[in-house]
This record gives structure tokens, sequence and C-alpha cells, in this order.
């Protein structure tokens, strides 16, 4: 496989297969000499993640570990990687994993040296200044799923374990310093997990093509973001050890993290209250809600689909991109609602309420509303 490179945007990527082995260098690069690796339970001992260590370890680096993270990361699993990072004198994170290692990683190295409470930092007006940036500690992040791209994000998604509620916490400088992106370490999803992750890909690139916000360059990146997803998540669904298909996915998840600085939307505004209160897969999730969204959004954006398709090799306009992404929906053997994941008709009125105070509202092209949104809700059931 000759797909290989060293990028500098968003933040330094050193991107290609079996890459992972550079990650001593990429800690002393930053100043790291006694770092913290983050993970999920699920990793913490798999091959990958004692390989991580090993390589660490050989550089004299040690191989401290915090791997208390839930699926939905929460303030309690924060302060307790902040207890173990301090505790343990560390100088910087290596967030190793997928969406919530790398967020409560990333959340573990801003936090250790704040003194106010993490919800004085969420992502509303100018929060972030609060924080003092000086005290933010490096950060190195491996992603071993293909999907969130959080591993190229200023933001991390924390869950509030009292209300339930998901929150955006944000920082510029939680940028990752550097990022390694080594595709063999996404090798062993399960299908479910590829297909999740990689729907969540999909699903951040297509809101912010669909937002109404100007960013010409995540425009770009969010279609082509979005074909290859089109191209590559059959591939690696059908066949878990294709390394190229799993490159080009990994590209995608870091696309559709860096197009999203253009807006997100409905999809993730609804996205969210699921997950905190359900625990469902967040990619999932926001897979099975897509169709509707279009649906609910289709006066706003759908004079822009024929362009898009025309890229992506689809036809039929709109409705042809609709009938694509609920085919793709099937063939990744997603639930067919909302209703198939465990959403109750009881709580709508509860989630409604809850998806208006989600920031993604800002980037959906139709405004939200109680009403619509419920109705929106309805029609994912």
């Amino acid at each position: 496989m000759n797909l290989v490179g060293n990028w500098g945007y968003p933040t330094p990527i050193k991107f290609g297969a079996g890459r992972i082995k550079e990650l001593a260098e990429a800690c002393k690069s930053v100043g790291m000499k006694n770092p913290l690796l983050v993970t999920d339970k699920g990793l913490a001992d798999l091959p990958i993640t004692q390989n991580a260590l090993d390589i660490l370890d050989d550089a004299g680096l040690g191989r401290a570990m915090f791997s208390e993270v839930d699926p939905n990361p929460n303030e309690k699993n924060l302060a307790d990687g902040v207890k173990v990072y301090k505790g343990g004198g560390h100088d910087g994170v290596i967030a190793f994993g997928g969406g919530s290692g790398l967020d409560l990683g990333k959340m573990v190295a801003f936090m250790a040296g704040q003194t106010r409470p993490v919800w004085d930092f969420e992502d509303i007006g100018d929060w972030w200044t609060r924080a003092d940036a000086d005290a933010i500690a490096p950060i190195i992040a491996v992603p071993t799923t293909a999907g969130t791209g959080s591993e190229v994000g200023r933001a991390s998604v924390i869950t509030d374990s009292v209300t339930h509620v998901k929150k955006i916490i944000f920082h510029p400088k939680v940028l990752p310093a550097i990022v390694i992106a080594d595709p063999e370490l996404t090798v062993g999803m399960p299908k479910f997990i590829t297909a999740g992750t990689g729907m969540d890909a999909f699903a951040h690139c297509l809101e912010a093509y669909s937002s109404p916000h100007y960013h010409p360059m995540s425009q770009g990146i969010a279609v082509e973001g979005m074909r290859l997803v089109k191209d590559n998540l059959p591939r690696v669904y059908a066949d878990p050890n294709d390394i190229e298909a799993r490159a080009h996915m990994l590209s995608a998840a870091m696309m559709g993290a860096t197009a999203f600085q253009k807006g997100l939307g409905a999809v993730h505004a609804l996205s969210h209250p699921i997950g905190a209160v359900y625990g469902t897969h967040h990619g999932t999730t926001n897979a099975v809600v897509i169709p509707p969204v279009l649906d609910y959004n289709r006066a706003a954006i759908e004079d822009r689909f024929d362009a898009l398709n025309g890229y992506l090799g689809l036809t039929g306009g709109f409705d042809g991109f609709r009938a694509y992404v609920v085919e793709l929906n099937d063939s990744l053997n997603m639930p067919k609602n909302l209703t198939e994941m465990g959403v109750e008709t009881s709580r709508i009125d509860e989630l409604t309420a809850m998806a208006l105070k989600d920031p993604s509202t800002g980037g959906n092209p139709v405004e939200m509303t109680f009403d619509n949104t419920k109705a929106l809700f309805e029609a994912c059931m």
C-alpha cells in the first residue's frame, strides 16, 4: 500500500500503515517524558493497545494507562482520569481509541491544569476563554476507529451523568499536536462498529455540506469525504482486512470532523440526546435518522444534490440521494428506525427539548422548533 503522507491541515498528521511505531518519537517531539495513554475499557487489553504501551516503554517513556472510560464518557470518568494524570506526574496525554477514548483523553489533558468545573467551558459563546490556555497539556491522538474524527477536533463530547445531556467542551488548544493515523489499528473493528463509525463520518460530511454557513474549504472536504465513504465503507464491511479501504475510511473520518467546522444539524441534534438517554451507538443513531432529516430539510437543500450526485456517481437528484442512503443503511444492517433501537414514544417530548438545546441545531438549514422537531422524532420512529 502506498497511501502515505505527512499532513499539516488541520494539524500535523502522520498517516500510513505501520506508523504507530513513531509514537515514542512523536511524544518526545512535543516534550512528553511521562505520557498517560487514555483509552476505553474495551481496548485496554487488546494487542494494539499493548503494542503501543510496549513502544512507549522501550523508549523509556513508561507504560501508564487510564482506561476507565465509558462508551459515552462523563464527568466522573474525567475526574478519575485527571486524578490518575496528576497522581502519576504526567506531562501529556496520548488519546487512543474511538470517539470515547479520544474525547476523554483530550479532556484529561485540558482539565488537568484548570481550576473551574468542566461545564464552565461548554461550547457557548466565548466560554472557552475562561480556560488557562497555558495549563493545557500536549495531546497526541491515535484513532482506532474511522468515524468520529475527534483526532482532528478542537472539542470533546462529555455526557452530564446527572442530566444525561451531552455537552460539547471546546478550546482551540484541545486540537491534538500530532495525529498518528495508522489504518492497521482499525482492522480489528467488529462489523457493526465499522458500519456505525463509517456512517458517523458520512453524517459529518453530509451535515457540513447541508449547513447554510459559509466555509468553502469545508464544503469541498465534505464532498470528497462522502465519496470516500461511498466507495470504501462497503469494501471494509465486506472485507475487514482491506487495508487500502481502511486507509480511505480513516481519511474520510478526519475529513468529516474537519468539514463540520462549517456546522452540523438535526442529525446530531437528535442523536446526541438519544445516545445520552439510551446509550445507543452514536454513528448508528446518525445513520438511522439521516433519511427523515433529509426529508425535514428538503425545501432548503434539495437544489444542491444534482451537483453532489454528479460527483458521487449517483442520479435522480434529491430523491436519488435519499434512496442511496436508505440502500446503504440496509446493506450495513442498520436498524430501520429508532423504535428498533429502543427509543420510546413516551419520551419524545423530553428528547425534543434536549435536542433544541444542542448546539448542532445552529447549523441546520431549517430552523428547528419544538413542533417540527417533535414531528421529526415521530418520523424516525
